[in-house]
């Protein structure tokens, strides 16, 4: 007498490898890359309005994936390179412009602000400089976060420096 499977055979393998697609996006979105649509001309030329950029998620740690910060870290942001946080619930870009210890110093000529950064000059508007006029330095587990088009950026000179635990991508 031969036994009889009931097994559904392609049916159910479909389901299966449906099953394990869906778990595999869920896992590569959740811990490995992700793509946003970039809204605003902060980092132009870098980036242009309506771009979708892709987000290395694994480039500084593994991201918690209920909060916008990292679990665990193994890699710290490096000066120049654009990173991703998140800012009263938006998802921002901006360019790391320093890290935890470089020099700052806000300069004020001829009714011009700038913050002299690592040799470069970033334009400040006077609300910006008087909040930044005395800090000398960015502080431990810090950068300091700027737009590429830094005078229609909303960024670090504005609302402070970013916690390294909170940058959880970097974007290439």
């Amino acid at each position: 007498m031969e036994k009889i499977d009931k097994n559904n055979g392609p049916k159910t393998n479909i389901f299966l490898c449906v099953l394990l697609g869906i778990a595999a996006a869920f896992f590569a979105k959740a811990f490995l890359v992700d793509f946003y649509r970039v809204s605003g001309q902060s980092m132009e030329p870098f980036i242009k309005d309506g771009t979708v950029i892709a987000a290395n998620k694994l480039a500084y740690g593994l991201q918690n994936p209920f909060k916008a910060e990292l679990l665990f870290s193994w890699n710290k942001p490096k000066r120049g390179q654009a990173v991703l946080y998140m800012y009263q619930n938006y998802w921002v870009v901006k360019r790391c412009a320093a890290t935890a210890g470089d020099k700052l110093e806000c300069v004020e000529q001829n009714g011009n602000c700038f913050l002299l950064v690592n040799g470069q000059e970033i334009p400040l508007s006077s609300i910006q400089y008087h909040k930044l006029w005395t800090t000398k330095a960015v502080p431990p587990g810090c950068i300091l976060a700027i737009g590429d088009n830094a005078l229609l950026s909303h960024d670090s000179r504005d609302y402070g420096f970013v916690p390294e635990k909170n940058i959880v991508a970097r974007v290439k």
